[in-house]
This record gives structure tokens, C-alpha cells and sequence, in this order.
């Protein structure tokens, strides 16, 4: 067996409002990790040959310990040993200071009979050891005797050992009342670092969380408030992401952009950040060409902020439909409704087209979709027709075609198209994509014998 006490440096309280967190912070190295008194003890025996050895796992430990605090620590043979040698003021090595000369005051069951026993004379462990079991136990209770046996390893060590709880729900009290939405961002800051080390412990990323605030009752104005909670009003904003992260800077960021267009009521007091939606992450493929390694943001983060900063229906992107029809073939939608799908954003109108129940991947003759035009015109344009020949910046040469099309007959949203395309060239343009209505199509009156020629797509 072999323990390690961790205990936060005493100039530094980064961990005082998150001792919950550090604990989370600590299972990645071991399960066995209790908390004992103002300490966190880890039973490493176990995990000691899986990080390489008692060195490198210490090693491994302070160098990850950099996103919560600096830590003091200490290691022994049992829980007791290390947390006694941690609460020692000895200036050199605390880990060599053997347990017999350890002062009576780093063990907690001794604590509340210090005055007695310095008035007898004793000042260590050994000390107090040497004195008979029988009349120790008379004097200072069982507790103490179980105290030192356990110390020693003479009595096994249990503890209610942490564990991770199935969903992250923190709260957070502020030193001051604030009265401006975008300084909540602040005390958010630290509830998501608690956010990190809790994805980070389960391997999961989150997609939606929401931030909880408690408004002071007694300046409240608002209206809402939380059948939960009667104590006073509060708000609350949900962030949703398209795909699971543990990328706390760009949550900071849409959470800015989210509380800057929010105004409180009434000052808030309290705050309090949960999961709603979380997934387990997968692994990351990284190419070992430096020159392949993905910088900086990524589309979606990018999108994600474009549209908290300026607002979901100014951000759009388009998405397949299953249409016959070329410019029903997709839509245009809101990219903060559409991002959760991998592959929502496509990177041209071919993309979108549907043949059938499975889309392009029915289609048995690949040089039919050699027919569709990079660029289509949002609504198409009526061509000149001339000795029955369509007209297009001077007289249009049929090439490929007719490609039929017949749909829309039950949807009544646009209407029902009977066209024959064809690819044609133009002098001037060159491929143009062209189709003419069948059966007279939408003709003018007296132009129902006339056949109606349309410029519906170009091709670059």
C-alpha cells in the first residue's frame, strides 16, 4: 500500500471553492481517493506501474495539476503517515521524517487531547505508542488507540471513497451582488473549470448546459420565477453546441455572447451551472505531418459564435431535401438548428439533388449527374424563343438532353413541375442548363401552342 496526502498551497485559494472538483481531478489516477480532513488521499499502489512507475505518476500528477491549483503533498505507507508528514513544518524532507517522530498535532484524533498530553510529556507518535493500550484507552477513549493502529497498519483503512456523479450540477455563491449580466461571466468562468475537470474524468463532452441565476428577492422585479425554487425569482440561460466539447474558451466566449443580451431585473446572488446534454467523446485522429495538424477554430465553433453574436436567423446554412424539384432540393435554415448533424452543411447545390428514396446513392449511371449545373438560378428565366429555338444571349445549341422531370403533384408549397432539361450551349455563355415547360406550361393567354423555354442553371 502506498498513499499519497494532497493538500492546496496555503497562499493559494483557487481550490477553496471547488474541493469537489479537485477530488474529480484526482480519479484519473487512481479510484481509491477519499477526503480527509483539509486533504485528498490517494491510494496509488494499483496505478503505479500503469503511469510508469511511483516517479513518473508524481510527476504526471504536477504536471496536470496546472489548471487547478499548486498543491503541497506528501507520501506514506498508510493514509495517516502521508497526512501527518503533509501537516508537519519541517523545512527539509517531510517524506524522511519517520512515524514514531511525527508531531501529535497531525493526527486529528489526537487534536482534541493535545493539552493533557503535552502536560504528560508527549510530543510524537512514538511517544504516545509507548504508553500501556489498557489505561490509553481508559483515558482518551477508543477512538484515539483505533486512531494509531490504523496509522501504523495494524488496522485496515476504509473510507467512503469519491465517485463521479451521472450529471455535473454546481453552484456557485458570489463574494458581491451583481447587477450586470455580461460580469456573471466571471463567476461562470470558474463553474465551467469545474465543468472541464468533471468532462474530462468521464470522457465526455458536452452539448448543452445551462446557467442559473438567483435573483435578490428583495429588489426582484421579475416575473419568472422557478417552481422549484420559492426562496426568490431567477433566470436562466440554456448553450447548446453542435458537436460534444471540452473546450471551455469557446463555451466562455458563446457565454459572453449570450449575457450580453440579457438584463437583469435585480442583482443576482447566486449562481449555478448544469449539464443538460453530454456525450461520450471519441478519439481524435491527428496526422503526424505538423503541416496536416488542425489551428485555430474549427466551422462549426465559428458558426457557433457568429450566430450568438448576431443572431440564429442571421446565420444560415443549407441542408438536403428530398425533393425531385432543383430548387426545392434544399433549404435554407438557421445553422444553430442544423449544426448537430455532421454533415447538414453541404458545399454545393449537386449535393443537395435527390433522385429517390436513398438520394444520389440510387442512381445506377453516374454521368446522368453530369447534367446538373454548378449554379442555379434562384428563380428561373425566361428565354426568348425564335423559329422554335430557345434564345440566350444569341441562339442556344441543344448538346444532352431531355432529362424529364415530373413532381410536386402532392406538395403545395410550389408548383408542379413537368419540364424536359437540357444541357445547351450559348456563343456568349457557354453550358447553360435550360428546360421547357410541357403541356404549355404557365404560357401567357393566346400562347398556349407556343412551347415556354426557361435558363434555370449555369455551368462553370
Amino acid at each position: 500500500m502506498h498513499w499519497i496526502a494532497l493538500q492546496p498551497s496555503s497562499e493559494d485559494g483557487a481550490l477553496a471553492d471547488a474541493p469537489t472538483a479537485w477530488a474529480w481531478w484526482a480519479l484519473q489516477f487512481t479510484p481509491l481517493v477519499a477526503r480527509v480532513d483539509a486533504a485528498l488521499v490517494l491510494e496509488v499502489s494499483a496505478s503505479e506501474r500503469l503511469f510508469g512507475g511511483r516517479t513518473a505518476l508524481l510527476a504526471h500528477i504536477f504536471k496536470t495539476n496546472g489548471l487547478l491549483a499548486p498543491v503541497e503533498y506528501a507520501q506514506g505507507a498508510t493514509s495517516l503517515i502521508a497526512i501527518g508528514r503533509l501537516g508537519c513544518d519541517a523545512s527539509g524532507d517531510k517524506n524522511a521524517i519517520l512515524p514514531d517522530a511525527l508531531p501529535l498535532h497531525t493526527l486529528a484524533a489526537a487534536r482534541p487531547h493535545l493539552p493533557t498530553l503535552a502536560r504528560l510529556g508527549l510530543r510524537n507518535w512514538g511517544q504516545l505508542r509507548a504508553l500501556p493500550r489498557g489505561g490509553l484507552a481508559r483515558r482518551f477513549g477508543a477512538g484515539l488507540m483505533d486512531a494509531l493502529d490504523r496509522a501504523y497498519g495494524l488496522r485496515p483503512e476504509v473510507y467512503p471513497w469519491l465517485t463521479l456523479p451521472q450529471v455535473f450540477d454546481a453552484p456557485l455563491e458570489l463574494a458581491a451582488s451583481v447587477e450586470s449580466a455580461p460580469a456573471l461571466l466571471f463567476g461562470a468562468r470558474r463553474l465551467l473549470a469545474q465543468l472541464q475537470v468533471w468532462l474530462q474524468a468521464r470522457q465526455r463532452g458536452v452539448l448543452a448546459f445551462e446557467l442559473l441565476w438567483e435573483l435578490d428577492a428583495r429588489r426582484s422585479n421579475a416575473q419568472h420565477v422557478d417552481a422549484h425554487h420559492t426562496g426568490g425569482a431567477q433566470g436562466r440561460l440554456i448553450l447548446r453546441t453542435a458537436e460534444p466539447t471540452q473546450d471551455m474558451q469557446h463555451l466562455q466566449r458563446l457565454l459572453g455572447e449570450q449575457l450580453a443580451r440579457v438584463t437583469l431585473p435585480a442583482p443576482v446572488l447566486h449562481l449555478r451551472l448544469r449539464t443538460v446534454q453530454t456525450q461520450p467523446l471519441a478519439g481524435d485522429s491527428l496526422s503526424l505531418l505538423h503541416d496536416d495538424q488542425r489551428h485555430g477554430d474549427s466551422l462549426h465553433q465559428l458558426l457557433e459564435r457568429l450566430s450568438a453574436r448576431l443572431g440564429a436567423p442571421q446565420v444560415l446554412c443549407a441542408t438536403p431535401h428530398a425533393d425531385h424539384r432543383p430548387e426545392c432540393m434544399q433549404r435554407w435554415t438557421a445553422a444553430a438548428e442544423t449544426l448537430g448533424a455532421k454533415n447538414a452543411i453541404k458545399s454545393g447545390a449537386a449535393r443537395a439533388l435527390s433522385t429517390g428514396a436513398g438520394g444520389l446513392n440510387d442512381v445506377k449511371n453516374a454521368q446522368e449527374f453530369a447534367l446538373y449545373p454548378t449554379w442555379l438560378l434562384a428563380t428561373p428565366l425566361r428565354l426568348a424563343v425564335h423559329q422554335g429555338s430557345p434564345q440566350y444571349q444569341g441562339p442556344l445549341t441543344l448538346l444532352a438532353g431531355p432529362q424529364r422531370l415530373e413532381s410536386g403533384w402532392l406538395d403545395g408549397d410550389a408548383a408542379c413541375a413537368l419540364r424536359d432539361y437540357f444541357v445547351a450551349r450559348s456563343a456568349q455563355a457557354g453550358l447553360v442548363w435550360v428546360y421547357q415547360e410541357r403541356l404549355g406550361g404557365q404560357a401567357k393567354q393566346g400562347e398556349q401552342n407556343r412551347v415556354q423555354w426557361y435558363l434555370h442553371g449555369l455551368f462553370a
